[in-house]
């Protein structure tokens, strides 16, 4: 073992300007989710320099590289899309710009989550430049509308591509950490209809606005008495959103909604979830749904999936979480942190729906997610470059 681990790091570092200039030119490619063709042609294009076996780009625009041909079967996922750039004034260097630096990738995305891309092509390159040759197929997944949509891409490979992995590896960012696992969501919209008369005498009407805001304030009491979880942490609920309709400014409402975002801990359920705000909501004469996504793809595929996220989490003893211990340790020498994320990644679907073994372990801190000054050092795309390699050969 030590002998293919050590050419692995030695490869990882050789390759580590290589690394950060794919990553580099990916983030100059401003990709936000439904606008990825340009991004996922140059992912491609840098599978096929790498020497993967096979790369394509399936219905739903995710790119698909293979390495290798065995039965059992590792997918190595990262999201293409990206946030939007937000406000300008808060960033101290060109968001699109990609500029290597001081150590570090600066841009959009290379912590959420192009740099993971850039770290598994490199590990496709290594793999076939040490001649790979064990019963696995390696799937390196570039996927697409995660930001808007987590796991629908999954959703497409599973149900549509049939490809049902045995093993997945997530590359958003867990600082060099392994996670196995994370709380699972649902946006839910909560409506009351009222009606109008004139603002003047608004005892004719029924103001949809005032039941609305009387479910607010019991739902922020909701998010007290949520359950707890040792490991994943509080269920939450939130109100992100509240709009309102009336026939002018000088009437009283007739239409309002909150939209409501729920974060479920482990043992809460979609059904459970929805019990809970339907008890505050039907006593004041609202509607409670669960929302459904459905939008068109770059490639004009329609596809869609429930607003429904499950919680996932994979026991610390198994194969997989301990798989990526100890190829950490061989490659690092030190023993790995094991954690969860706070945010909600594509394993909603890889794990949560479809119960296929996964673990997290990417480039980047989750904290500059979706902020500005966006930076990933390089020291860490070289680690996970060599990460990925050898979990490829001790699964």
């Amino acid at each position: 073992m030590e002998d293919y681990i050590k050419k692995i790091n030695e490869l990882a570092e050789k390759y580590k300007d290589y690394t950060a200039q794919n990553l580099s030119k990916l983030v100059q490619i401003k990709s936000v989710s439904m606008q990825e063709k340009e991004v996922q042609a140059e992912l491609k294009r840098q599978m096929e320099e790498a020497g993967f076996d096979e790369v394509r780009i399936d219905g739903l625009g995710n790119v698909i590289g293979r390495i290798g041909n065995g039965k059992k079967i590792l997918a190595i996922d990262a999201h293409m899309d990206t946030v939007d750039l937000g406000n300008l004034n808060n960033w101290s260097f060109d968001p699109l710009g990609g500029e290597i630096k001081d150590g570090f990738v600066h841009g959009r995305g290379t912590v959420d989550q192009e740099g993971g891309a850039a770290a598994f092509v490199t590990s496709g390159r290594i793999l076939k430049e040490m001649g790979f040759d064990k019963d696995l197929t390696i799937y390196f997944t570039g996927t697409v509308m995660e930001e808007d949509c987590d796991g629908l891409c999954w959703k497409y490979i599973v149900e549509e591509e049939k490809i049902i992995p045995d093993f997945a590896i997530s590359t958003e960012p867990t600082n060099l950490n392994i996670y196995r696992g994370h709380r699972g969501r649902m946006e839910i919209r909560v409506s009351f209809q009222g009606i109008s008369c004139h603002g003047s005498a608004p005892e004719r009407g029924d103001n949809a606005i005032y039941k609305a805001s009387r479910a607010a304030l019991e739902i922020e009491q909701l998010n007290e008495r949520l359950k707890d979880d040792e490991f994943l942490g509080k269920g939450t609920v939130t109100i992100s959103e509240f709009k309102s309709e009336s026939p002018s400014l000088c009437a009283v409402s007739d239409y309002a909604h909150l939209h409501l975002d729920r974060r479920l801990t482990w043992g809460e359920t979609k059904e459970s979830a929805v019990k809970e705000v339907e008890e505050i909501v039907s006593k004041l004469g609202g509607k409670t749904e669960v929302l459904f996504y459905e939008e068109e793809a770059y490639t004009g595929l329609k596809y869609g999936m429930e607003k429904y996220y499950p919680t996932w989490k994979i026991p610390e003893d198994h194969k997989v979480v301990q798989t990526g211990r100890n190829a950490y340790k061989a490659l690092f020498n030190a023993e790995p942190k094991i954690d969860k994320w706070t945010f909600s990644t594509n394993g909603v679907t890889i794990n949560g729906y479809y119960n296929i073994p996964m673990i997290g372990f990417g480039p980047g801190n989750e904290v500059l997610a979706h902020a500005p000054d966006e930076k990933v050092p390089i020291e860490h795309l070289i680690k996970a470059s060599a990460f990925y390699a050898a979990y490829a050969y001790m699964i």
